[in-house]
């Protein structure tokens, strides 16, 4: 087995200054794309190390880990977005995140390619993402944003995993 290396959000040390009107996001790498959720969100981030795997749960369900006496479902976000498969490495980054649905709220892990960087992000420099028609389900991203010369598909986490997953994991979990 691997080593694992945990960084709580609290060490993560970001220059608040005027940020009135900002949010701050972590971002992530996902097959080339950088991905952002809010900050406040984030719990922990953690290497890969394994999982106990559920029977007859969806694929991109990779299993659970018992963190600090919770129950953390993982989720292999390439699975879920329908992106090739890779062999997990040494890069590869569990992010630890808050999801609240109804008046719930659940721990789950999302698999990463890597963890990317935190950004302040004004409000206003959050463009609403283009509509696709019904042939792209883009229900979850709140919006684009533009940092530093390249694009960050900003996602809203509450609605991705609204849209049944938390239920279907809640079923397999919570046996």
């Amino acid at each position: 087995m691997g080593s694992t290396q945990t960084v709580s959000t609290e060490q993560v040390n970001v220059d608040i200054g005027d940020m009135t009107d900002t949010d701050q996001f972590l971002t992530f790498m996902l097959a080339g794309e950088e991905y952002g959720v809010d900050i406040l969100r984030v719990q922990e981030i953690k290497g890969w190390d394994a999982v106990t795997t559920i029977p007859n749960t969806p694929e991109y369900l990779r299993g659970v880990i018992n963190l600090r006496g919770t129950i953390v479902p993982i989720i292999d976000m390439r699975i879920r977005f329908g992106l090739e498969k890779l062999d997990y490495g040494l890069l590869t980054v569990v992010i630890v995140l808050k999801v609240d649905y109804g008046e719930k709220s659940r721990i789950i892990g999302i698999v990463v390619d890597g963890v990317s960087d935190v950004y302040n992000v004004p409000e206003e420099e959050i463009k609403p993402s283009p509509d696709f028609g019904s042939a792209v389900d883009t229900e979850f991203v709140k919006g684009l944003a533009t940092i530093e010369d390249k694009m960050v598909i900003v996602l809203d986490i509450d609605q991705m995993f609204n849209s049944g997953d938390l239920e279907i994991i809640d079923s397999c979990v919570d046996k």
